[in-house]
């Protein structure tokens, strides 16, 4: 899990993985086409994605060939979902414990006003 969040947090791989999420597949020449870095540069930010399980790639003829691996993004989704409700949980039951001790409401006029 940390891989992957580690390989997500830089903004040009998200990029590239957006990139290849329209593309199906593409070569990192493609997607130094596309974004502004160096194919040197997409290269090394594919070998950290691969790494993370979050592409792949194959050989075609000369050029290797990356493709989205949609399954560790998924794994990576659900935990996360699952984090935001343990969260949302949390937060409800600090609302009914704070709403529990407050005051009552002096805002409302008393009838003799």
């Amino acid at each position: 899990m940390a891989e992957v969040l580690s390989a997500l947090a830089d903004p040009t791989r998200r990029r590239i993985l957006d990139a290849l999420a329209a593309h199906g597949e593409a070569t990192a020449t493609v997607l130094a086409g596309e974004l502004p870095v160096s194919r040197q540069a997409i290269v090394k930010h594919l070998a950290v994605l691969d790494r993370a399980g979050l592409v792949t790639g194959h050989r075609e003829g000369r050029e290797a060939r990356y493709a989205v691996r949609p399954a560790r993004l998924n794994v990576t989704a659900r935990w996360m979902d699952r984090v935001a409700a343990d969260w949302d949980a949390r937060l409800a039951a600090i609302k009914r414990l704070a709403e529990a001790a407050a005051p009552p409401d002096d805002t409302t006029p008393s009838a003799g006003a």
